[in-house]
């Protein structure tokens, strides 16, 4: 006899806290595994797990899943550098490791049926759908695309479904959409979907501007091979690493954005992101690279990282070419060794200094201030870089 287990990825918001009655009405027992990737404080953490057992979840297990997002997305998105589109920081990039960790539970109970609570109006469904398919043969449930089938407002349908199975739905859940984790914070719903000012109930870990310190704040952050090792001179693991820069920026409301986008289905995609952390490893990243990479290797790096992080976006999380493009961004990374001081007053963080033995600094000249070479040579540089264009402007005249 088939088995009828199921495994739930789950984060006891709405989505998912809709998914264990709606599978167990069809006969299924509802194994669910919350993966933590660091953005959840342990009283949420708590409240995720006592919501599994309220909606009777057949078994609940939670992941650690912090390094897991340092070394597999948090790493190489540094070395890229580029946000999707220029802006989003891909803070949904969770999604892959969240698949990692439910199928391993696939595993363990022997079964080759796995759940998630995407809609289908969205691109986590993209996301998961490629990523369990690049693993194996695994049937895919996904009940709120089925539900959409017969009922347009689809978030208002499950609240009055859970509810009239006697299940609370917290508030925060009616208004907007909420996803946390080690990356940053990403809302969307309500206003904000109608490319409306967002309302006051729209606010992350990002402190408003009234409630910024006054005193600025300092720290440096060490690279090893454009890995970020050690905040203010101490040793830290990475997940660890980005935790503190979270908290310690989004005091400053550093990491805040409102962002419309291309989605991976086609349409237009408006989301207010907090990413405090990645703000700083990012700008901090950019600036030592500026100094210790050639200007071919500036030039073109961005265009291997556009693609890495359309890759990573639209779902191939799994592709070889994404595992190709990583290859050559690590091998960039061999000079990228150094300290850069970062500094924020609030909203932005700045690089303010950079200090390693890599820096491409000529020892003879230093731009519009001095050089070790003369006049000759300098006009001499200059016919020769313009000649064609001088050429065309001789001959058509």
């Amino acid at each position: 006899m088939m088995s009828k287990d199921i495994v739930l990825a789950f984060s006891g918001g709405l989505d998912t806290s809709f998914c264990i009655p709606y599978l167990q009405e069809r006969g299924w027992a509802v194994h669910t595994v919350f993966a933590d990737t660091g953005g959840v404080d342990a009283e949420e953490r708590a409240y995720i797990e006592a919501r599994a057992r309220e909606l009777k979840a057949a078994s609940h297990v939670t992941i650690d899943g912090g390094p897991a997002i340092w070394n597999g997305f948090v790493k190489p998105f540094v070395w890229a550098g580029e946000g999707y589109q220029g802006q989003y920081p891909l803070l949904v990039s969770d999604r892959y490791l969240i698949v990692d960790a439910a199928l391993k539970r696939c595993a363990e109970l022997g079964t080759k049926v796995i759940a998630h609570g995407c809609t289908g109006m969205g691109n986590d469904q993209v996301r998961f759908d490629l990523a369990v398919k690049a693993q194996g043969d695994y049937e895919i449930v996904a009940p709120i695309r089925e539900i959409q089938k017969e009922h347009t407002e689809v978030r208002a349908y499950e609240q009055k479904y859970l509810e009239a199975k006697g299940f609370g739905v917290r508030a925060k859940q009616k208004a907007y959409t909420i996803n946390e984790n080690l990356l940053g914070v990403t809302m969307s719903g309500g206003e904000i979907d109608r490319w409306h000012v967002p309302g006051e109930g729209a606010i992350g870990w990002c402190k408003p501007r009234s409630e910024w310190p006054s005193k600025p704040l300092r720290f440096k952050l060490t690279f090893v091979n454009g890995e970020a090792v050690a905040l203010d001179g101490e040793t830290i693991a990475g997940h660890t690493l980005l935790a503190k820069l979270n908290g310690l920026l989004a005091q400053y409301g550093v990491g805040r954005g409102i962002y419309t986008g291309d989605t991976t289905i086609g349409l237009k995609g408006r989301i207010i992101f907090e990413a405090p952390g990645l703000a700083a490893l990012l700008a901090a990243h950019r600036a030592l690279e500026e100094a210790v990479l050639t200007k071919q290797q500036n030039r073109f790096k961005p265009d291997v990282a556009r693609k890495w992080v359309e890759l990573v976006y639209e779902g191939f999380f799994h592709d070889p070419l994404k595992t190709d493009l990583e290859a050559f961004l690590a091998s960039s990374q061999s000079t990228v060794n150094g300290d850069v001081t970062l500094e924020t007053s609030g909203g932005i963080v700045t690089a303010v200094a950079v200090e390693s033995k890599h820096i491409l600094n000529a020892k003879g000249a230093t731009y519009a201030q001095a050089a070790d070479w003369g006049v000759a040579e300098a006009e001499g540089f200059i016919k020769l870089f313009g000649m064609s264009s001088t050429l065309w402007a001789e001959v058509n005249r």
